[in-house]
């Protein structure tokens, strides 16, 4: 597989990329894989850190970063992490939040960013009744497009799998109690997105 490719995470990496502060310093990539992310983030950011619990992913990081000097890469889950309160410009996670407590996971990822500090998590979510099965089937045809168009760099590392145990609407109530005025979002290809600025 090529470091460029597509699948359903990748496609929404453009939402993250975003919303980096401008003259950002230190950035956080949760649950980061193969790294993709943290080397689309390293032209953005003094000095990226990818964190995944998977050795065999940060091994394959490090060895796809080679030659990139601002990124680092840290073999741990984010709760044994523990990453240092008021430290990050920006935090992200993609496919991440629901492989661990999310309360736990959402309250750290805030409470190591920097006041003015920029947060995107990504995630997904189980549906719950008809208006969610009907969104979800919206993204049956999205997919076959995109699919298309990408079909020669459609791929996925070998990362470890994991069914949602929160509702969409679960993780937007949730994610509203613990960080207000975030905008939450649900997109077609079974993904949501969280973004949200720290306070000064």
């Amino acid at each position: 597989m090529t470091d460029d490719y597509w699948n359903h995470n990748t496609h929404y990496h453009g939402v993250v990329l975003r919303n980096v502060p401008r003259g950002c310093g230190a950035a956080l990539d949760v649950g980061c894989g193969d790294g993709l992310l943290v080397r689309r983030l390293a032209p953005r950011a003094a000095h990226v850190t990818g964190l995944d619990r998977s050795a065999e992913m940060v091994a394959t990081a490090e060895r796809l970063s080679e030659g990139v000097d601002n990124v680092g890469f840290v073999e741990a889950g984010l709760l044994e992490y523990d990453p240092p309160e008021n430290h990050y410009d920006f935090v992200c996670s993609v496919a991440a939040i629901h492989h661990m407590d999310f309360v736990k996971g959402m309250t750290a990822m805030r409470d190591a960013l920097r006041p003015g500090g920029s947060l995107v998590v990504m995630s997904l979510a189980n549906n719950k009744g008809l208006r969610d099965w009907a969104f979800s089937g919206l993204g049956v045809p999205a997919h076959r497009v995109h699919r298309l168009r990408n079909l020669r760099r459609a791929g996925s590392p070998d990362a470890p799998i994991a069914d949602p145990d929160m509702t969409w609407g679960e993780v937007r109530d949730e994610a509203l109690r613990l960080l207000p005025g975030a905008a939450f979002r649900r997109h077609l290809l079974w993904r949501y997105s969280i973004v949200w600025r720290k306070p000064r």
